[in-house]
């Protein structure tokens, strides 16, 4: 028995963990390396193993980080179960969808302007055949990955609709073993989604996200507040509020907490476009699970339509899209995708980063070599489709909506797994930079933790 880190090794892309028992083949996660293009599509293209030696894949949850290879697995042959939870299938079935139309719509933007394009990673039909693969299953109920080898249950993760961390059970002769698979850990206070659920199982090995092991957010309040301090002072200059989000997850959260602060008077009347069809259908899926929501939330209790109100305005239409660079006046424009690497986020940057009145406003974690950690580092000149655009606009970061927890959260996470865990062996670290693993690797072994932070096809044995 033994696991590979294939994806998310010492950076927070590409998650896929690669386990080995008893001659079968699982996959944890299959998702997309996002940053330079020409880097990160020869990663994407370079397969974990070979397709025929995988035997399943454990899907964590839906975004495209861990789920977007997917597609390219089915159409290089891949052709058995792929696991997830019922809402992580549901979000999938209009992700996987969205990142194939932006791959080919990009692409033809690129060469209809002469610019030198990338081949898309995959089309619409792959995405259609992954969900044909892909089972639905609920928390908390035991599911054979292999009969008689593997065996996997989900606990909430707190992250976004639908995810999970993965209870991982493993036979080979007379041994078993039990891996907890974090997924990316939620926080405990955000909108909508109920908090992490720490598995209460006895884990001999965990595999943790780190990506904020390094620093502690803001309050999940205070981001609300400062929130609506931005756009008050964004429309006072006559300027526009740009959010560059995931669809799923960032932007209702989003949508929540402007309803919220213009339901309280904190906000001024001004029109907020969620400009996305992802997100628009996103919010119809979240919408379909509301058993997941978390009723301890006074709006979650009271509000029936918590993301409809008379102020926001869901755009699908192209030509909608493009009008809303000609407008006038103060807005709210919350577009994909969340790291600024693509969709219609890069068309209002490359109008409205240059306006002094203007706010971006970042409200997640932004990888290396992104247009968005661009972005956060307030470089002068960006480059956007190929042209340099000159950032003038304000630049705010509020890592209080990040949904992934914090160093301090992480810990309390795993001292829970722990604290049900009397032969835990050693704790492997994913999806995090150098410095934040590095960071929370010393915060843990000084509490007594076996950590590896395991490089890109490092084994060990389980």
């Amino acid at each position: 028995m033994h696991i590979e880190f294939s994806g998310a090794a010492r950076e927070v892309t590409g998650s896929c963990h690669i386990l080995r028992v008893a001659g079968k083949t699982i996959l944890l996660d299959c998702g997309m390396y996002q940053g330079r293009r020409r880097e990160t599509d020869a990663k994407n293209r370079r397969l974990p193993c070979p397709v025929e030696q995988i035997d399943a894949v454990v899907l964590s949850h839906a975004h495209i980080d861990h789920s977007g290879r997917l597609p390219y697995l089915v159409r290089e042959g891949y052709d058995k179960t792929i696991w997830a939870t019922s809402a992580t299938r549901d979000l999938c079935a209009i992700m996987l969808a969205d990142s194939a139309h932006i791959q080919e719509s990009d692409a033809e933007h690129l060469s209809r302007h002469g610019k030198e394009a990338v081949e898309p990673l995959y089309g619409t039909v792959d995405a259609v055949r992954t969900l044909e693969l892909m089972v639905g299953v609920p928390y908390h109920k035991w599911f054979d990955v292999v009969p008689g080898v593997v065996r996997a249950t989900y606990v909430d993760a707190g992250h976004i609709l639908g995810s999970a961390s993965v209870v991982v059970e493993v036979a080979e002769a007379a041994e078993t073993r039990r891996i907890v698979f974090s997924g990316d850990v939620g926080r405990s206070g955000l909108a909508i989604i109920r908090d992490p659920e720490p598995p209460d199982v006895a884990a001999d090995v965990v595999i943790m996200e780190s990506t904020y092991g390094d620093r502690d957010h803001e309050s999940v309040d205070g981001a609300r507040e400062h929130l609506g301090r931005i756009v008050r002072d964004t429309a006072a200059r006559g300027g526009k509020v740009l959010i560059p989000a995931f669809a799923v997850g960032r932007a209702q959260e989003i949508v929540y907490d402007l309803h919220a602060l213009h339901r309280a008077g904190k906000i001024p009347a001004i029109p907020i476009f969620i400009d996305s069809p992802l997100a628009v259908d996103a919010t119809s899926v979240f919408e379909m699970h509301p058993e997941t929501f978390d009723r301890n939330e006074d709006m979650v209790a009271r509000v029936p339509e918590l993301f409809r109100f008379d102020l926001v305005r869901y755009t699908r239409d192209v030509a909608e899209s493009k009008a809303l660079n000609t407008l006038q006046g103060p807005a709210v424009i919350v577009a994909a995708s969340g790291m600024a690497e693509s969709g219609r986020i890069l068309h209002h940057l490359a109008h409205g980063a240059p306006d002094p009145r203007n706010t971006v406003l970042v409200v997640g974690f932004m990888a290396e070599h992104t247009l968005g950690r661009r972005i956060v580092e307030r470089q002068p000149v960006l480059r956007i489709f190929g042209d340099e655009v000159p950032l003038r606009a304000e630049v705010e970061v509020l890592n209080g909506y990040s949904a992934h927890a914090d160093r301090r959260e992480l810990q309390r996470w795993l001292d829970a797994v722990r604290a049900a865990s009397p032969a835990l062996r050693a704790v492997y670290l994913v999806h995090g930079e150098p410095a934040a693993q590095d960071a929370l690797a010393g915060a843990l072994r000084a509490k007594g933790y076996r950590v590896e932070c395991p490089g890109v096809g490092e084994k060990y044995e389980l």
